[in-house]
C-alpha cells in the first residue's frame, strides 16, 4: 500500500469542500435571487431533480441552508440561508465582479446592486479596512499562521461540470466553472502563493498528475494563467491579469473558511499589506460610500435577457 499524500491545510480548501461544485454554486445563486422552493430552484438552475435533491441535502448538512415546512398537507418545504450561508455573500459578490470584468459569455441575467446605506447603485470593491485601499494581490504578503499543517486530501470523484452554468439562467457562467472545480481553484491557490512549477503545484495539491495537467491546460486556454519557459526548457505557470483579478474570490473564501473551519491553533495563513506592513483586513465595500456591504443593506434589480420574458424585479437578498 502506498503512503498517503498530504496537502497544506488551508481555509480555502475547506471552503471549497462545501462550495467548490458548479451545481452548488447555481443553487446558492438561485437562492440569493429569491428561488427557495424545490420547483423554483429546479427551474432556475436547470439541474436534474436527483442532482438538485442531492446538493440540497449536502447544503443543509453543511448548515449553509435550512429546510423549513411551508405546508403540512401535503408536506412542502423551502430552503433559506442560515447565518453561515449569508456569510458567503462576499465571495458571491467577488465572483459577480470577476464575471462582469472578464466573461466572454453573454449573461442570461443582469443584476443591479443598490446600497441602502448611501442609496446608490454600486460595484463591490475588495478593500482592506485597515488602510482603506483596494486590495491588489501584488501588494499582499503571506506567511504561515499558527494553524498551518498538513492533511490527507479527501478528493471525491466529481465529474467536470463546465457546461452546467451555461445551461442555467445564471449570472455567473465563467467564474462558476473555475470556483466550481476545486482542483482548478487549488491550482490557482498554489500559484498565488508562489508555487509556479508543475512539480511544486503537484506537491502542494497532491492531485493526480493527469488531472493537474488537464487543469493547467484548461486554465491556460481560459486566459487565466500562461506558461513561461525558463532555462533548460522547464516551464512555470504565471497569472495573467485575468488570473490576478480572481484573487478576491479566493481571499473571501479564505475569510469564510477561517470563520467556520479554522483549527483551534488559529488560521493557517497570515496576510499582510506590503505597504505599511499591517495585517490585511479584507472586506467588500461599496464603490460609492466605501462602507462594507452586508446582505440586509443591499437590494437588487434582476434584468432578464431578451431570450426570456422581460422582467425587472426589485428584490431583497435571501434572509
Amino acid at each position: 500500500m502506498s503512503a498517503p499524500k498530504f496537502i497544506r491545510t488551508c481555509s480555502i480548501w475547506r471552503a471549497l469542500e462545501v462550495v467548490g461544485d458548479t451545481a452548488v454554486l447555481l443553487i446558492l445563486e438561485a437562492n440569493w435571487i429569491g428561488a427557495r422552493r424545490f420547483d423554483d430552484l429546479r427551474d432556475r438552475t436547470g439541474l436534474l431533480q436527483s442532482k438538485l435533491s442531492d446538493r440540497l441535502k449536502k447544503l443543509v448538512a453543511a448548515e449553509v441552508l435550512e429546510k423549513s415546512a411551508y405546508s403540512t398537507s401535503p408536506p412542502r418545504y423551502e430552503y433559506r440561508m442560515t447565518r453561515k450561508g449569508l456569510d458567503l455573500y462576499w465571495p458571491a459578490l467577488m465572483m459577480l465582479r470577476w464575471e462582469r470584468r472578464w466573461s466572454n459569455n453573454p449573461a442570461k441575467l443582469r443584476l443591479n446592486l443598490r446600497h441602502r446605506t448611501c442609496g446608490h447603485l454600486f460595484e463591490p470593491v475588495p478593500t482592506c479596512l485597515k488602510c482603506g485601499d483596494e486590495i491588489n494581490p501584488r501588494e499582499v504578503d503571506w506567511a504561515e499562521g499558527p494553524g498551518v499543517g498538513w492533511m490527507v486530501p479527501l478528493y471525491s470523484r466529481r465529474r467536470q461540470q463546465r457546461g452546467a452554468a451555461e445551461e442555467s439562467s445564471s449570472l455567473m457562467v465563467d467564474v462558476a466553472q473555475i470556483t466550481g472545480d476545486r482542483w482548478a481553484s487549488l491550482v490557482l491557490r498554489s500559484i498565488f502563493t508562489g508555487l509556479r512549477r508543475f512539480d511544486e503545484i503537484h506537491r502542494d495539491t497532491a492531485m493526480a498528475t493527469n488531472i493537474l495537467s488537464e487543469r493547467l491546460a484548461w486554465l491556460t486556454a481560459q486566459g487565466v494563467i500562461r506558461a513561461h519557459e525558463r532555462v533548460g526548457k522547464r516551464f512555470e505557470y504565471r497569472l495573467t491579469e485575468k488570473g490576478l483579478d480572481y484573487y478576491p474570490v479566493l481571499l473571501m473564501l479564505l475569510l469564510w473558511g477561517d470563520k467556520y473551519y479554522v483549527s483551534p491553533e488559529g488560521p493557517p495563513l497570515i496576510l499582510r499589506h506590503k505597504v505599511g506592513g499591517h495585517l490585511l483586513e479584507p472586506a467588500v465595500t461599496c464603490s460609492c460610500c466605501g462602507q462594507p456591504v452586508e446582505p440586509h443593506d443591499v437590494s437588487f434589480e434582476i434584468i432578464e435577457s431578451e431570450q426570456r420574458a422581460p422582467e425587472i424585479a426589485n428584490r431583497e437578498p435571501a434572509q
